[in-house]
């Protein structure tokens, strides 16, 4: 897809002027919140306030306002990618079909790309106060709710998470934008195709599935909860979350045994040890697929984050309940996956270290709200900084959430 490419001195100078002119006052105090356990009913829901919220989207601006790093680079990369482009154009499809293997695949890795595209405009709009980029943002989204009417195939569930979270965090700014000027007919018309073609997806029970599912799929479903301002979708994604995190995420504390996923078939020592990719011994941190690969873990604590996060700008604190999980994955992948050699019972001794940028969110939560060293993953996110995008639904978040603790 073209890249709008800008002489980078004209650019800068330009950058400069425009956000000069969009310096806005934002709250950074997130000790004067009360969090509750549950959102009552009938309460409003916070907007924006799918992952990112008003207090964060301030700070990032000023951030980069103020040339401050890791910030500022982290948006030039965001502005510069595929994705930022002035010219990028959706290619929405009528059936998203995702199988396994991607033989005969269609409109997946578009649908993705398109998602993740109109978040970055979105963002891009935010920071700069450029019109384009909302006008953009718009018309990837209603390209897409236009045409879009399910998702099929053995992959479905997936990609609709995938999709679907991204999707939700680029409408949440883009309607609650000032002057972003998005049709409320168009609005209706997203939310309708996230209620009728992503939510029946990704709020499906599917206990003996690879844990990043569920966690992804949660992801989603509280997303478009929060921007379609259901309580009852909220509720059980809420529900969801306090179920599965400790099923995946291991502290001794559970025994000598993980937690088994409700409802799931895993329920024999044997069945357990295969849903555990054959791990026999357990300590603090490992997780249900830390012998698949670090990939799939960075997914899950991507996921977890997202959710907790999402439920934090609402009121509702999520972190608290395994906010100890979070600390002992973190740290117990990171020093892995910056080249400590793995002791023989782990994996065999053998393991697979190719973690993406999952970790911006939950770091800043424990560090930066909480006042909690996690020094491993600190150390290897300030090595990886600035954290780009997945390509899949983890995007910009050393941008938005790097030493951001507004609530």
């Amino acid at each position: 897809m073209p890249v709008r490419t800008v002489p980078r001195r004209a650019a800068a100078a330009l950058l400069v002027l425009l956000l000069t002119a969009l310096v806005a006052s934002c709250g950074t105090d997130p000790g004067t919140r009360t969090m509750a356990r549950a959102l009552p009913p009938g309460a409003p829901f916070t907007h924006p306030g799918v992952l990112v919220s008003k207090a964060q989207l301030d700070v990032v601006r000023k951030n980069v306002i103020a040339g401050k790093q890791p910030w500022l680079q982290a948006f030039l990369d965001m502005r510069d990618s595929k994705y930022g482009s002035y010219k990028y154009a959706a290619q929405p499809t009528a059936i998203v079909n995702c199988p396994w293997g991607g033989k005969g695949a269609k409109g997946c890795l578009e649908e993705r790309q398109d998602a993740i595209a109109a978040y970055t405009q979105a963002l891009l709009y935010s920071v700069t106060g450029e019109h384009q980029h909302a006008l953009k943002a718009r018309e990837i989204m209603d390209a897409w709710s236009a045409k879009l009417k399910r998702h099929t195939a053995q992959d479905a569930q997936l990609q609709s998470s995938w999709a679907g979270s991204t999707w939700a965090r680029a409408a949440e700014i883009v309607r609650y934008a000032p002057g972003a000027g998005w049709p409320a007919d168009r609005v209706r018309r997203f939310a309708a195709m996230l209620r009728t073609a992503y939510l029946p997806e990704v709020t499906r029970d599917l206990p003996d599935y690879n844990g990043n599912w569920d966690l992804a799929m949660t992801d989603a479903a509280i997303g478009i909860a929060v921007f379609t301002d259901d309580h009852k979708t909220f509720d059980t994604a809420v529900k969801r979350f306090r179920g599965l995190v400790p099923d995946y995420f291991y502290l001794r504390k559970d025994g000598k045994i993980p937690l088994t996923p409700a409802g799931s078939d895993a329920n024999t020592v044997q069945k357990l040890e295969t849903y555990w990719f054959k791990e026999t011994k357990f300590e603090d941190g490992i997780a249900q697929e830390t012998c698949r690969n670090f990939k799939h873990v960075g997914y899950s604590l991507a996921a977890t984050a997202h959710i907790a996060e999402t439920a934090w700008h609402q009121g509702v604190d999520l972190y608290g309940d395994v906010k100890d999980r979070l600390k002992a994955a973190l740290d117990f992948h990171a020093r892995y996956e910056m080249g400590a050699k793995p002791p023989q019972w782990l994996c065999g001794g053998r393991v697979v270290g190719n973690m993406g940028p999952d970790l911006e969110v939950a770091l800043n939560h424990l560090e930066n709200r909480l006042g909690t060293p996690v020094p491993a993953a600190h150390k290897l996110v300030e090595q990886t900084r600035p954290a780009g995008t997945d390509d899949l639904f983890v995007s910009w978040e050393t941008l938005t959430h790097a030493d951001n603790p507004a609530d």
